[in-house]
């Protein structure tokens, strides 16, 4: 069984950073892309970043490529998104989620296991 959670989320300044990370409990965690989304208040979830189940493959949205980078410890079984030069549009609560078995990719309708949210608050 998947149980995710994040970590690492607080306020921050502009244009500083935060390193979040996603730790399974679980013994499979490395059979599984996994992706980080976010929902600010009044808005959509929306995809920010996911990587394969070996880590060798990454996405990114438009809005956080250059800035965000995921990456994954599969020996600690979790997943970082390092996030830098970050804006007060990156406000929101960040999740991380497992993917089902056969998907990689950005549509949150298809990740299965999700955490409980970080709360991620930028400062300008």
């Amino acid at each position: 069984q998947v149980q995710l959670v994040e970590s690492g989320g607080r306020m921050v300044q502009a244009g500083g950073s935060l390193r979040l990370a996603c730790t399974d409990s679980g013994p499979t965690f490395s059979n599984y892309a996994v992706g980080w989304f976010r929902q600010a208040p009044g808005k959509e979830r929306e995809f920010v970043a996911c990587t394969t189940q070996g880590g060798g493959r990454t996405s990114y949205a438009d809005s956080v490529k250059g800035r965000f980078t995921i990456s994954r410890n599969n020996a600690e079984s979790t997943v970082y998104l390092q996030m830098n030069s970050l804006k007060p549009e990156d406000t929101a609560v960040y999740y991380c989620a497992t993917a089902a078995p056969w998907y990689y990719g950005t549509n949150s309708n298809y990740y299965e296991n999700w955490g409980q949210g970080t709360q991620v608050t930028v400062s300008s």
